[in-house]
């Protein structure tokens, strides 16, 4: 691997992690364009890990506040019905499938299923459970609202995401929304689901790196610093963007509903009158005129 690869799959990997395209899937189809050598699966764990510190940078102060009430729930109970002592387990909860998966079939991860053919079958697939979730789901509720069964059923998606092709932030996006979470709900604990799963994944990765020819620490170094610097204002601009949307739609949807609201007691009396009309026989018609 060259410095510009380095560079490029940093970037790459900065630019996708947060959008549900699979920055697996990209990692793996960019050096297929470019005839390059695929840089293999612990390289792409790795690199990952930056983007996690840029996930760890943007919400430290939620973390915080997660790791401390659930270190004090476990002694205190009356911190146990705070979000963030529930928030502790549901993502202890929701990140055991990816890891019991990620143990069990780590030779095919690594292997067989980063065959280009599998990855365009599963990004056309995700995507269209995407946009079926975002037809179907009610997306009335908020991070309050959260509960293990949302924990469990996010944390089954984000094992499918151990298949290249299979973004990560997708599947558990997709998930939330079938929950009926808003979409940042669903976005934000997405994000900080990704943090556990990528340190174990990258850790795990990180004695592979420089095998059979693989990409060096150095060069691993240098694209993990890019992922993270590109990672951090990936996040920050989709995090304005999800509250913008949501600002929009509610800003939008209110005159609309306003304005149905005012129009009902006119429509009614409408209906009232073209009802009395129905009802009165000629002679009435003619006696009221």
């Amino acid at each position: 691997m060259t410095f510009l690869q380095a560079v490029v799959y940093g970037i790459v990997q900065g630019l996708t992690e947060f959008l549900p395209i699979s920055s697996t899937a990209h990692l793996r189809i960019v050096p297929a364009l470019f005839s390059w050598d695929d840089p293999g699966a612990p390289f792409t764990a790795v690199i990952q890990l930056g983007t996690t510190l840029a996930v760890i940078l943007y919400f430290w102060r939620e973390l915080v506040q997660v790791v401390i009430a659930w270190l004090r729930g476990l002694v205190d109970k009356s911190v146990r019905g705070t979000l963030e002592y529930r928030m502790g387990w549901y993502l202890i909860v929701a990140t055991i499938p990816v890891s019991i998966f990620g143990v069990a079939f780590s030779d095919q991860i690594e292997t067989g299923a980063r065959n280009l053919w599998l990855i365009s079958v599963t990004m056309i697939a995700l995507a269209l459970a995407l946009a079926w979730a975002e037809r179907v789901g009610a997306r009335n509720r908020e991070e309050e609202d959260l509960d293990g069964r949302d924990a469990l059923a996010v944390g089954t998606a984000q094992a499918l995401a151990l298949i290249p092709g299979a973004s990560r932030s997708g599947t558990t996006i997709t998930a939330g929304l079938f929950r009926g979470l808003n979409r940042a709900t669903a976005a934000r604990f997405s994000f900080l689901l990704s943090i556990p799963a990528v340190l174990l994944s990258g850790l795990y990765e990180a004695r592979k790196i420089g095998d059979n020819g693989g990409a060096g620490a150095g060069l691993t170094v240098v694209a993990a610093v890019l992922a993270f610097v590109v990672g951090l204002a990936s996040i920050a601009w989709l995090m304005r963007w999800i509250d913008h949307a949501a600002q929009h739609l509610h800003l939008h949807l209110l005159p609309n509903r306003a304005r149905r609201a005012a129009d009902r007691p006119a429509r009614h009396r409408r209906d009232r009158r073209d009802l009395e009309v129905a009802r009165c026989p000629p002679s009435c018609s003619s006696a009221t005129a």
